[in-house]
């Protein structure tokens, strides 16, 4: 019976992480492609070459910190929304339904959208310039890196929204009724009622939220274009100008690989507290 889902395990993942492996060994370039079997092996080279002599560990930094930072800008949004649409009030449907809209719009509408206002003499800066606000270059130079964390923040604060409202779904009526009865106040009814159960949801949300930055391909590279400004140069444009630009594929295989390893960090942090937290290590113990 498992054996469908293994074959499918086996197209989907084995298989082409099996194969990125062994690109990252290989000279393999234009001129190799197209007998890419034969292509040159050279070990390690491309990942000495990866962290020597080219940005990749910029990059990485980029990536990282960019992750992070939206990461932690948004929860807290997410969370305030949350909490203040938990609660029955006459238009609460529409409400959800407009926070939301970020979140589902596509990431080429929004880079798109944002990169047409924050032009030179955009909306954006007209809009500044009529405060006596002059903030200069949006997308390129120093500036780029906070551009793009303040639009990834704005589309994907919804996404923090959705999972702590789930949460609070599932906190128990009684429970409010009983604090209520003891005369709690709405930070103690908060702090010791309702955040324990937000934990699990809160933590998922921060995992997957700082795995889908990472990741994060489409924004950067519609509002930037390639090549990109040396501040949001993240690691998947960095990858995909290597390979697709450069021709480098052996190299930006290596990328890709690298890639991988940072985003499992994170992800291995989370299983392996669910695993302590849910008392599997105690019950192997």
């Amino acid at each position: 019976m498992l054996g469908p889902g293994l074959v499918l395990m086996a197209l989907v993942i084995i298989i082409p992480l099996g194969l990125a492996l062994y690109m990252s060994l290989l000279d393999l370039d234009q001129y190799t492609l197209r007998s890419w079997l034969q292509a040159p092996f050279i070990g390690l080279q491309n990942y000495v070459e990866a962290v020597t002599a080219s940005p990749l560990l910029r990059s990485i930094w980029i990536s990282v910190s960019y992750a992070v930072v939206v990461s932690l800008v948004t929860l807290p949004v997410g969370v305030a929304a949350a909490l203040a649409t938990q609660n029955r009030f006459k238009g609460r449907a529409l409400v959800r339904s407009v926070f939301l809209i970020p979140y589902i719009l596509p990431a080429f509408v929004v880079g798109t959208v944002w990169r047409t206002m924050m032009q030179q003499g955009g909306v954006i800066d007209s809009a500044l310039g009529s405060a006596g606000v002059h903030t200069g270059l949006w997308l390129n130079g120093p500036q780029s890196y906070w551009t793009l964390i303040i639009v990834q923040a704005w589309s994907s604060w919804p996404f923090f929204y959705l999972l702590v409202l789930a949460g609070l779904q599932s906190v128990d009526s009684e429970v409010h009724e009983a604090a209520a009865l003891d005369g709690a106040g709405w930070w103690i009814k908060l702090r010791y009622v309702i955040f324990p159960y937000l934990r699990g949801p809160i933590a998922l949300a921060l995992i997957i939220s700082l795995l889908h930055n990472i990741n994060s391909f489409t924004l950067p590279f519609v509002m930037f274009g390639v090549p990109a400004p040396q501040d949001v140069q993240v690691l998947s444009v960095l990858t995909y100008v290597t390979s697709f630009q450069s021709f480098r594929f052996g190299l930006s295989a290596a990328m890709a690989v690298a890639s991988l390893i940072i985003v499992a960090i994170p992800l291995f942090v989370y299983l392996r507290a669910v695993r302590l937290d849910t008392g599997e290590e105690g019950k192997r113990a």
